[in-house]
C-alpha cells in the first residue's frame, strides 16, 4: 500500500478550482492503493475522493470515466466522476500533464473483513453484482475492451517463472501447469455464458459498506468487457472464503444474484470453470507482480490464492456445482 505521488496544497488547489469542488480546506493522503494514489480532499463544498491514475494514458481514462458514469446512471451504487470544467471527467495534473487526475464524491462506509462476510452480507453483494451486470449489459457492445487478464496473458505470465528454480514457487507451477491446460480445454463452455461488462476485481476492499447495506461500489479499472460467471467467481474466491470455501456463502452469494438476474443454463455450466480461473490468475498475477517483484505486501500472498487453485480441484468444486 503506497501513495505513488505526493500532491501538496498547490496541486490539490488546482484540482479543486478544475473541478469547481469549492475552497481547499484540508486533505489527507489515502495509502489503500496498489496501483493509484488517493487523497480525502475537504472543502467548503463537502468531501472528495481525489485519485492520481498513476501509469495510464488519457484513453483508458476516458473509459473507465465513461463507464463509471453510465453505470452510475443506469443504478449501480458507484459515485460517479466528478466533470471538469472544461467538460472531461478527469483533468490533467498541474505539472505533469501525463498523469491524469479523477475526482468522486465520497461515500461513507467500511470494508468487511473475511470472518465478517455473513450470508446476508454475501447475498447483498451478490444482488449488487447483479445490478451491475443488468446495468452493463443496457451498454453498447462496442464499449467492452478486451481483459488484460485474458488466458493468453495469463500464460505469458506463467511462461516467466515455469522454470524457476526458487523451490517456494514448485508448487504453485505444477498445480497452474495443469490448471491452465484445463481451462483452455474448457473454452467452448466458457464462451457459452452470457458475455457483458464486468467489474473483474470485485474483492472485499473494493466495496463500501454502511448500516448492512453497500455504499459503494469502487475501482473499475480492471472493468472489461468479458463473462458474467467469471465476475461471480472472483467474488466466490474473495467473500466466500475464510480457511477454506465456505459453500453456505457461495449458496448466499448465487440467491442474492439469481433474485435480481437468474442464471442462464451457460452461466452455470461455465461457474464451475470460472471459479478455477480466477483462482488461477490471482495465483498467477500476484506470484509475477508481488512475489517475484520483491514487493513486501502479506495481503497478497500467492500461496493464499494457491489454496483456493488446490481446493477447487477437490471435491469441493463438486458442493459448489450442487448448489446451482
Amino acid at each position: 500500500m503506497a501513495v505513488f505521488t505526493q500532491l501538496g496544497t498547490d496541486e490539490l488547489t488546482h484540482v479543486a478550482e478544475a473541478f469547481d469542488l469549492g475552497e481547499v480546506a484540508a486533505f489527507t493522503s489515502i495509502a489503500a492503493g496498489t496501483i493509484n494514489s488517493n487523497y480525502a480532499l475537504d472543502t467548503d463544498r463537502g468531501r472528495w475522493f481525489v485519485r492520481v491514475n498513476e501509469g495510464k494514458a488519457e484513453v483508458d481514462v476516458a473509459w473507465e470515466s465513461r463507464l463509471v458514469a453510465a453505470l452510475a446512471e443506469g443504478g449501480v451504487t458507484t459515485p460517479p466522476p466528478v466533470v471538469a470544467r472544461d467538460g472531461r471527467p478527469y483533468a490533467p495534473l498541474l505539472g505533469a500533464h501525463s498523469k491524469w487526475i479523477s475526482v468522486f464524491p465520497w461515500r461513507a462506509g467500511r470494508h468487511v473483513g473475511a470472518a465478517d462476510v455473513t450470508p446476508e452480507i454475501a447475498s447483498k453483494l451478490g444482488a449488487a453484482l447483479a445490478r451491475l451486470h443488468l446495468a452493463g449489459l443496457e451498454l453498447p457492445t462496442s464499449w467492452r475492451r478486451g481483459s488484460i487478464y485474458d488466458h493468453d496473458h495469463l500464460v505469458t505470465r506463467f511462461e516467466r517463472f515455469q522454470r524457476h528454480v526458487d523451490p517456494v514457487l514448485a508448487p504453485a507451477i505444477a498445480v497452474l501447469g495443469e490448471e491452465l491446460a484445463t481451462l483452455a480445454e474448457a473454452s467452448a463452455v466458457r464462451r457459452r455464458a452470457t458475455q457483458g461488462i464486468i467489474h473483474g476485481d470485485l474483492f472485499r476492499d473494493n466495496v463500501l459498506w454502511e448500516g448492512g447495506e453497500v455504499t459503494a461500489i469502487l475501482d473499475f479499472e480492471q472493468a472489461s468487457g468479458g463473462s458474467l460467471a467469471y465476475d461471480l467467481a472472483v467474488c466466490i474466491n474473495d467473500w466466500c472464503w475464510t480457511d477454506g470455501p465456505r459453500i453456505d456463502l457461495v449458496t448466499a452469494l448465487l440467491a442474492g444474484y439469481g433474485s435480481v438476474r437468474p442464471l442462464t443454463a451457460g452461466d452455470r455450466e461455465a461457474l464451475p470453470i470460472e471459479v478455477r480461473a480466477a483462482a488461477a490468475r490471482f495465483t498467477i498475477t500476484r506470484i509475477t507482480d508481488v512475489y517475484l517483484a520483491r514487493v513486501s505486501n502479506p495481503d497478497k500472498d500467492f500461496r493464499a490464492f494457491l489454496a483456493r487453485s488446490e481446493a477447487w480441484r477437490g471435491p469441493v468444486l463438486g458442493q459448489l456445482s450442487s448448489v446451482l
